[in-house]
């Protein structure tokens, strides 16, 4: 049965780093829910989405990009975007070329901002629109080795937040959406790159409260009640969608005895 927060959803949504993770499954429900979907990745998806689906292969921190994906949009439709397109890169400050720093901004920042410039006048047109930039909880909190990404994913959520106030009497809804750890895209890159994976899957999966890492189609489920008129008491809002993760630090060792462990 379709959530009754889905109706609504803009007519035609663009989404971001859709050949997989993510972005991949936030298209996937958006066309379940009826809505006409352009996808944009580097590459292209793993799998046949179907119609109403439309993928532009190309980069997003290209201006090139966004001018051939303003060519699939009706000026009449209500539009919306997710932008879950990512680049994560583990290592150090000193181990890291300095070019994964620049490409990480260009993609995780830059590409959201040349988004918001080209599909922002074709909402402020009808006055509607959600736009949701896809962070992540390393914005507040440090992990070791993800710094570029950490930084860059922190920058964006302050943008958003910028953007939103400045254009807030347009109508159009700007949020964040940030995850935590899911079995999807990044994760599983970031995991392949452990030197012992079962083990670095056990010890995230141990820091969940419920003892799991979180499911991709929930995390995707929060990106389409943001682009929902649901959410239009929330802007410029960061919805933390991370299982739990950050919601507070346990101080038991669990061997203590205590009568709050279960």
């Amino acid at each position: 049965m379709t959530a009754t927060w889905t109706i609504g959803l803009p007519d035609t949504v663009v989404v971001t780093g859709t050949a997989s993770g993510l972005g991949h499954e936030i298209a996937r429900q958006l066309l379940d829910c009826g809505a006409t979907v352009v996808g944009v990745d580097l590459a292209a998806p793993d799998d046949d989405l179907g119609s109403p689906y439309t993928h532009v292969q190309g980069s997003v921190s290209s201006e090139q990009t966004w001018q051939t994906v303003q060519e699939h949009l009706s000026p009449a439709d209500t539009l919306g975007y997710v932008g879950s397109a990512a680049m994560l890169a583990v290592g150090t400050v000193l181990d890291e070329n300095i070019e994964v720093w620049r490409t990480s901004w260009e993609v995780n920042v830059l590409g959201n901002v040349l988004a918001v410039r080209s599909l922002l006048p074709l909402m402020a047109e009808t006055g509607r629109g959600a736009v949701v930039a896809v962070s992540s909880v390393d914005a507040d909190y440090g992990e070791q080795q993800l710094g570029a990404y950490a930084s860059s994913k922190g920058a964006l959520s302050a943008a958003i937040r910028t953007i939103a106030l400045d254009y807030a009497a347009t109508g159009v809804q700007f949020n964040v959406l940030a995850p935590g750890p899911m079995r999807a895209g990044l994760f599983e890159r970031h995991l392949a790159s452990a030197d012992d994976p079962e083990r670095f899957l056990a010890t995230r999966a141990k820091r969940q409260p419920r003892g799991q890492i979180t499911d991709v189609a929930d995390v995707a489920r929060a990106a389409l009640f943001l682009l929902s008129p649901a959410s239009a008491a929330l802007l410029g809002t960061t919805v933390t969608a991370d299982g739990g993760l950050t919601t507070g630090f346990d101080f038991r060792t669990g061997d203590e005895g205590s009568s709050a462990t279960h």
